[in-house]
């Protein structure tokens, strides 16, 4: 009897926005989108939690060695904040820790308390996190009943909107800089507001540049896999999206040959500061440079074959 081979991983590149589902985890949905595009490389950038549904980004191939810039980006979420209980994980899988009465409120006694956690704040991050101690990730050690101090951390919360408010739930919206915990925010508030409170259901809306209205669900993805390969490369989008906000540079020559071998050039009409995106002629994207106090430009990071 003969072993089956194993299905031959092809090199492919791009980025896919996923609209991961309730019930997954980040890498169950990132294992199932590597297999359908039998991917010899795939990464995702940042995790969301498995009550949580939205954007996703899927990297594959040389998408990969974007996910550091993407995993700094600024992220949107939309999210329903119930009052009048508290649990251990700060969303609703969590057990229960206290209840008690919400109000009387009014939608200006809650907007004021959104006010107070929006511009730069600092979070104490929650047991239930992935961060790690001692190479052990909290949220092992919090459901072995340990909790461990935590330093606060600074993050941003650039707008923090209420959209509706029935009953005991707040339907919001945020916007908010890498790292902030929305869970925790959600607490927070509840406490503001001397109620308590927790995550009830949380979708990610955004992260920079992109946004949901390119997002490909689970099924999408699998109605094309029975199309064929070409038809699922043709959800990807190509890697230069992924820092499309930055100005983009065109070298030719020697200059791009320089450039390859790592040394940095003079590029014309170049910022004189910051990020950029480096291309080689007009449409061959070489990869992220960044402008040296010298006027010159470095790469910084090769995504050209």
């Amino acid at each position: 009897m003969t072993d089956t081979p194993k299905r031959q991983r092809r090199p492919v590149d791009g980025l896919l926005l996923l609209d991961k589902p309730v019930g997954w985890t980040s890498n169950a949905a990132l294992q199932t989108v590597k297999r359908l595009y039998q991917a010899a490389k795939a990464g995702h950038t940042g995790s969301l939690d498995p009550l949580a549904s939205g954007l996703l980004p899927i990297c594959l191939g040389a998408a990969t060695k974007l996910s550091g810039w993407l995993l700094n980006a600024d992220k949107s979420y939309q999210f329903t904040c119930r009052l009048g209980i508290t649990t251990t994980t700060g969303d609703a899988e969590g057990e229960v820790v206290a209840t008690r009465p919400v109000g009387p409120l009014n939608r200006a006694q809650v907007e004021a308390a959104m006010q107070r956690f929006t511009g730069v704040i600092e979070q104490i991050p929650p047991m239930y996190s992935a961060l790690k101690r001692g190479g052990q990730p909290l949220y092992k050690l919090a459901r072995k009943g340990i909790e461990i101090e935590r330093e606060p951390r600074q993050v941003t919360v650039y707008t923090f909107q209420l959209l509706r408010w029935e009953g005991e739930e707040l339907a919001c919206e945020l916007r908010c800089s890498k790292g902030t915990y929305v869970r925790t925010l959600a607490a927070d508030l509840g406490e503001a507001l001397g109620c308590g409170a927790h995550i009830a259901a949380l979708r990610r809306t955004a992260v920079a540049p992109y946004d949901a209205t390119r997002m490909v669900t689970l099924d999408r993805l699998r109605e094309q896999a029975e199309q064929g390969l070409a038809a699922m490369d043709a959800l990807l989008l190509p890697l230069d999206t992924a820092v499309a906000q930055w100005p983009a540079i065109r070298v030719r020559g020697d200059a791009a040959f320089y450039l390859r071998q790592g040394q940095p050039v003079l590029a014309p009409h170049a910022p004189t500061q910051g990020w950029v995106r480096l291309y080689e002629g007009e449409h061959t994207f070489l990869g992220i440079g960044e402008i040296l106090d010298d006027g010159r430009v470095a790469l910084r990071r090769l995504l050209a074959g």
